[in-house]
């Protein structure tokens, strides 16, 4: 099997597995307890957090451990936007968010918020004068993906802080779920006010992810309890599940240049052999990651071809995991007007540093089969 889905979730690396098993046997201890284990299982924990603040470039006590990213992009939204409520009751979301943020924007309208939309161009890029147009004196919280998960745009977000600090006092919030480990991702070097990370994206384990917060910048919880995490997030923290994130934290960041260029030589590749082909139209954009290419067989359904190519070894998958199993079309791609020849035949291929070069060369081969069977216009 040559697996290229790793947007959709990656196998995870031996030193995690290996961290997740070590600390379960040795440091299994509530670190909430007073005694003498649980005091050394909270210094684990509180370790742990130490590091991804230093990666990330904030303090341990923003740093704020959850079940992944969908529930970090929640307690974002809603947690955000009501503690500065005070602000106002705008909110800004682009159009081509995971639904973890769409719906739950949707949710905060319930609370009496305005959600607006920010367009996207035809490669999924937000336009940064729609983005000044809808600002308001009253608009309270900006979230944008930072890599989006279905095309691997990049967007403007150093711009896009620039523009939101000198036009409002909105808080930005990006879901650096895709991004993080593949290109550049702190709050010094995007400057930020929260970012969301999920562990099984990095080659970590399911069910783990975290949300941080610049200093200084404060947050409601939407769960509540014992008071966990600071009282932002109640419930027994998983220290191994906590551990094990800092640790696929750490191996990502380790030569992230080598690794960008490899990831980008490989989609480099794939683009130019795909580009050889028609009725095969690129659909990400120039702009994008290097680990995910979107691209789409003309009048081929998507699911036909997942099929093809996995008979023969080969997964990948539609634009989006979360909504692969659904019949209706992306709201990603909507947002950028694919035309109807192409819009539902639109495939997803995602690497990751385990990935090789042999593996996209029987990739190519497979896929010109594929092509010779199954004809598109």
């Amino acid at each position: 099997m040559i697996y290229f889905d790793n947007s959709a979730t990656t196998k995870v690396h031996p030193e995690v597995l290996n961290t997740f098993v070590t600390v379960n046997e040795k440091f299994w201890a509530n670190p909430a307890s007073i005694h003498t284990f649980g005091h050394q299982t909270n210094e684990l924990l509180q370790s742990a957090r130490e590091q991804i603040a230093n990666i990330l470039k904030t303090s341990s006590d923003k740093v704020y451990f959850t079940s992944g990213g969908t529930e970090s992009n929640n307690l974002a939204i809603f947690g955000l936007a009501l503690k500065y409520k005070h602000r106002g009751k705008h909110v800004l979301i682009s159009e081509i968010e995971h639904p973890s943020i769409i719906e739950a924007a949707k949710k905060l309208m319930d609370q009496g918020f305005e959600v607006e939309w920010i367009p996207v161009d035809t490669e999924g890029i937000i336009l940064l004068d729609s983005v000044k147009k809808l600002l308001r004196d009253d608009t309270v919280l900006v979230s944008v993906m930072h890599v989006n998960n279905e095309t691997g745009a990049i967007q403007p977000i150093e711009d896009l802080s620039k523009i939101v600090r000198e036009q409002s006092r909105a808080l930005l919030h990006i879901d650096a779920v895709q991004s993080f480990g593949k290109i550049r991702v702190d709050f010094q070097q995007l400057e930020v006010d929260a970012i969301t990370i999920s562990s099984h994206k990095i080659h970590g384990l399911k069910g783990s992810g975290i949300l941080a917060l610049k200093n200084f910048i404060e947050i409601e919880p939407i769960l509540y309890g014992g008071g966990q995490e600071s009282g932002i997030r109640s419930g027994t923290t998983s220290v191994p599940l906590a551990v094990s994130t800092a640790k696929a934290m750490r191996l990502a960041m380790e030569d992230l240049d080598g690794k960008f260029v490899n990831l980008q030589s490989l989609s480099d590749d794939l683009v130019d052999y795909l580009q050889s082909f028609p009725n095969v139209k690129i659909v990400s954009s120039a702009k994008k990651a290097p680990h995910i290419i979107s691209f789409s067989v003309r009048k081929i359904k998507g699911e036909v071809l997942i099929n093809a190519l996995q008979q023969q070894g080969i997964i990948v998958s539609t634009s989006s995991a979360c909504s692969s199993k659904q019949t209706k079309t992306s709201h990603v791609l909507k947002a950028m007007h694919i035309s109807d020849d192409y819009i539902k035949g639109v495939l997803r291929v995602s690497f990751s540093t385990t990935n090789t070069q042999q593996e996209l060369e029987q990739f190519k081969k497979v896929f010109k089969r594929v092509m010779n069977v199954i004809k598109g216009d």
